[in-house]
């Protein structure tokens, strides 16, 4: 019983402050690392297959951000 307490406490408004932020930046890198891959008017000097690696790298690092962010919830409870 305490435990299910504790876990419906509300978070501050700086720990959802920075939640919304983080996924704000997940979408954000994500979006980035597609428009690198794709959109081939980006003005970047770079041929199609560094443009994959240079979007991928992108996407990856999205991703581990995301992954960040859920453990830190995960370790907060």
């Amino acid at each position: 019983m305490q435990n299910n307490i504790s876990n419906n406490k509300q978070k501050s408004p700086t720990r959802r402050f920075l939640l919304i932020l983080g996924a704000a930046l997940f979408i954000a890198i994500i979006i980035l690392g597609l428009l690198i891959m794709f959109w081939n008017k980006l003005p970047l000097n770079l041929s199609q297959s560094q443009r994959y690696m240079f979007g991928a790298l992108f996407i990856i690092y999205g991703i581990m951000r995301f992954i960040r962010i859920v453990n830190t919830r995960i370790y907060e409870k």
